[in-house]
């Protein structure tokens, strides 16, 4: 953990190879993290947890050695990252679906039964969207508990709060999208 901790830190401070240090150190918690976001997928994806983990790379890369405030820290980023990835590929498959110059293909159970699935997915992070102008730290409870599938306590550590705040935010978060996705507002 020191390690990890001590190259986030170079990597902050603009030392490129610490990143490709660091990746080795932390893949296996990335690797579990986007599992947990591909079991929520439809079963016909086309992206694979290593693929998933591989854009979260290039999106942590692209974005510079930011400051992570420890590896709690990173891990939340890492999983924002991969939950913007998966919502993007969903955008792009509603478009897809509406047209999107693509050969025309028919419809059968699976096919419908993928794109609700993606409908939702997007649904979801729009909800996730008006709640985090309501209370950013809800959503990022929601996002790190349902997407990146981190225990309360892991939750408590990344967001510098207490476990039983995590429940709390977890059981009101929970209500209040069901709300917002049937449409109650």
């Amino acid at each position: 953990m020191h390690r990890i901790s001590f190259l986030l830190g170079e990597w902050s401070n603009g030392d490129k190879n610490a990143l490709e240090q660091l990746m080795p150190l932390v893949y296996d918690e990335l690797r579990r993290m986007a599992h947990g976001y591909m079991r929520r997928q439809p079963s016909d994806h086309t992206f694979q947890t290593t693929e998933l983990i591989h854009e979260a790379y290039l999106k942590l890369a692209k974005g510079g050695g930011q400051e992570f405030q420890n590896r709690a820290h990173f891990f939340g980023v890492a999983a924002k990252a991969m939950r913007h990835i998966l919502v993007d590929y969903a955008r792009s498959k509603q478009s897809d679906k509406r047209g999107g110059g693509r050969q025309r293909v028919s419809l059968d159970e699976d096919t419908a039964a993928s794109f609700d699935r993606t409908d939702r997915l997007v649904a979801l992070d729009e909800a996730l969207k008006n709640l985090e102008s309501l209370d950013e730290r809800k959503s990022r409870v929601v996002e790190l508990r349902f997407f990146a599938g981190l225990t309360n306590e892991e939750v408590a550590e990344v967001l510098k709060i207490s476990t039983e705040t995590v429940k709390r935010d977890w059981r009101f978060t929970r209500t209040w999208l069901l709300r917002e996705l049937a449409g109650g507002g």
